[in-house]
């Protein structure tokens, strides 16, 4: 076990004459002096050498493509202070182990691998020996044009049901969102009453029933929490921790109160939880729960439908520093260089004596990031040095939310994060921003490991790996891998790269079918793929055998029902992972087709004792084959009897053709 350093290895004890400093009030000495046995620190963090070059313990890996040749060139930077070799390895993304490695000399910074083809993922871990001892660990999931992922199967949306009808609408947009990522929603609604255990059977057999198609859960609202264990993972006090990967694990033995995972979770998951954050001391009133969830809904939204952008850069707020190799904040810059590429990391200051505006938090407030790491010494409401209240320049959940940090992705490490479900918690309160926050995690004890993201993976992608991971992913230290306090604040099933839409899909029925028109999307893309269903829950079925350039679409393979379309823009994503072809959200349309009755078009084919006829129908209407030898004749005699469509052609075959000289057919209906 490593020795973790708090504050009383820094500063000794925090104390200001009878009291001790929290958000707003003071507690008295008997408090501190509890809270001192306890280990418990509070806001200071160690001052950083300028040996602390966290960064070190990773290798930052990003990638160019190539497609004739193909191949994946892999670069990174060196490390400050020398390496004594690097150690390349390959594997493909669901394999248990690394294949096999190329060994580099200590001064390369490149690697092209030209075994690829187009159309494959390829997952790389680069080893660095570094001169200095220590280890850096790098990952990257790259690939040349990779498939389109359409279907991202099904997932189960856990609905706390005290706010269900005021946010109906809301929660209706976000399963129409869902569905048009290519989800399969199951939703159930619960009781913030129910226990742990009963809800976890409902999402145990949803799972039951098509294991090889559900694979997230999305807890949303202040779904029962689990806590489990008896875990010091800051060294300060072993406690039970909220564990929320209780219900991605769909075959744990868990009534042993387990520390660590009892088996490997199936599912990914995430919360959004907004329960008991009142913004106490907040200088303008936080709204309430119920709209703190809304806005969180519209954020989704607006973030899927990409109607906010925001640089592809990432803000570093690494107080802690090395930690003799704990080096949480290396879980930010092993992820940021293959999601945002070379020089997209923004470094905040951190010193003691840094201006406020350098400041982590100060910085979120007047820019925008797609991501954040901040670390430092945490409290459940706040962090130091990374902000600007009082001598260890605090920030609390109040400055994040009242300064709106403007952050999607984040990333925190502090004593006391690993408790998120504690009144105005810190990791809850980037969830609870006016305009961008979505998502937050613990990261540095263990690590994540999010890279898959760079080829458009989910974050949930990365919070199941990183639940599981035991060492097949590594850091210098690798401490509480597997711990059931490994959680994901937020939607599990956002992506980094959103593509912006087609709109005003308009579907028409007419004799030639139904005709589809739609308004082009605001980016550059290849085209668009048509998909239909008999339900607007899907599932969807692709009309397009490759992305139309026009926009407008005609189905002529339609009966007389009502259908579903939907619209999707189809991209070709660059990033500094590689490339693969990106699909926006879906536009919907529903129409009724029973105007859409096409022209019967009636073929014939002739055998040695027979002669065919072939034609297009409605599958349940009736047809009649009528006939005439003459066209002068007035009748049209029915030969066939009534024939009932069990699918789009319909056929009957006349044995008397030969006994005539002539024969005329026609297809009636009825």
């Amino acid at each position: 076990m490593f020795r973790f350093l708090i504050e009383n290895d820094y500063h000794g004890l925090l104390i200001e004459s009878d009291s001790i400093r929290t958000p707003g009030r003071l507690l008295p000495l008997r408090a501190l002096i509890i809270l001192a046995m306890c280990g418990l620190f509070g806001f200071i963090a160690a001052p950083i050498s300028k040996a602390d070059t966290t960064w070190n313990y990773a290798v930052q890996i990003s990638a160019t493509v190539q497609l004739l040749p193909p191949q994946i060139a892999l670069t990174w930077p060196q490390d400050d202070y020398g390496a004594i070799r690097y150690t390349v390895y390959r594997k493909a993304k669901e394999a248990a182990s690394w294949g096999t490695n190329t060994v580099l000399s200590g001064s390369t910074t490149n690697y092209t691998d030209t075994n690829v083809v187009v159309g494959a993922t390829y997952e790389y871990q680069i080893v660095k020996d570094a001169t200095l001892g220590y280890k850096g660990y790098g990952y990257i999931f790259s690939g040349i044009e990779a498939p389109l992922v359409e279907d991202r199967g099904k997932l189960i949306l856990i609905v706390e049901n005290r706010y269900a009808t005021a946010l109906s609408n809301e929660l209706a947009r976000l399963n129409n969102d869902l569905t048009g990522d290519g989800w399969a929603v199951i939703r159930h609604d619960v009781s913030t009453n129910d226990t742990p255990a009963s809800v976890r059977s409902l999402i145990i057999a949803d799972y039951n029933t098509d294991p090889a198609n559900v694979n997230t859960v999305f807890l949303f609202g202040h779904v029962p929490v689990l806590h489990s264990g008896n875990l010091n993972y800051d060294g300060h006090l072993a406690r039970p921790m909220p564990a929320d990967a209780y219900y991605g694990d769909m075959d744990g033995n868990w009534s042993g109160d387990p520390d660590y995972l009892p088996s490997d979770v199936e599912l990914m998951v995430g919360r959004v939880d907004l329960f008991d954050m009142p913004g106490n001391y907040a200088t303008i009133p936080w709204p309430g729960e119920v709209e703190l969830l809304r806005n969180y809904l519209n954020k989704d939204h607006n973030w899927r439908q990409k109607l906010v952008t925001v640089p592809h850069r990432a803000l570093m707020g690494d107080r802690r520093g090395a930690e003799d190799g704990v080096a949480t904040a290396a879980s930010g810059y092993r992820n940021f260089r293959p999601l945002l590429g070379p020089g997209t990391i923004v470094q905040a200051d951190v010193d003691d004596s840094s201006a406020p505006d350098a400041r982590w938090g100060p910085m979120l407030a007047a820019d925008s990031y797609l991501w954040a790491y901040g670390c430092g010494a945490g409290s459940p409401s706040g962090i130091g040095s990374l902000g600007t209240n009082g001598p260890y320049n605090d920030l609390y959940s109040i400055d994040v939310v009242g300064q709106d940090a403007k952050a999607v992705f984040v990333m925190l490490f502090g004593s006391w994060f690993g408790n998120w479900d504690g009144t105005d918690n810190l990791m809850r309160s980037f969830l609870a921003t006016p305009s961008l926050g979505l998502t937050c995690c613990l990261a540095g004890v263990p690590h994540w490991f999010v890279h898959h993201m760079g080829l458009g993976e989910t974050i949930g992608y990365g919070a199941r790996l990183s639940m599981n991971n035991n060492t097949l992913y590594q850091s210098q230290s690798n401490l509480f891998t597997r711990a059931i306090y490994i959680s994901l604040m937020g939607d599990p099933t956002l992506r980094m790269d959103p593509v912006s839409p087609p709109g005003a899909l308009n579907a028409a029925a007419d004799g030639g079918g139904v005709t589809l028109n739609w308004q082009a999307s605001a980016d550059t893309v290849l085209g668009y793929h048509v998909y239909r269903s008999a339900s607007p829950g899907g599932p969807f079925a692709r009309l397009t055998g490759s992305p139309v350039t026009e926009n407008t679409f005609t189905d002529t393979t339609v009966s007389s029902n009502t259908y579903t379309y939907m619209v999707r823009a189809v991209a070709l994503q660059t990033t500094p992972s590689g490339s693969y072809y990106n699909a926006s959200q879906g536009d919907f349309a529903t129409v009724d087709a029973a105007n859409a009755i096409l022209p019967i078009q009636l073929s014939v084919s002739l055998a040695a004792n027979e002669l065919m006829l072939d034609w297009n129908c409605q599958i349940g209407a009736l047809y009649r084959v009528l006939a005439k030898t003459n066209l002068n004749q007035t009748d049209w005699v029915d030969v066939s009897g009534s024939i009932t469509a069990t699918k789009s052609n319909a056929s009957w075959a006349d044995t008397n053709f030969n006994s005539l000289p002539q024969q005329f057919y026609r297809i009636a209906s009825p």
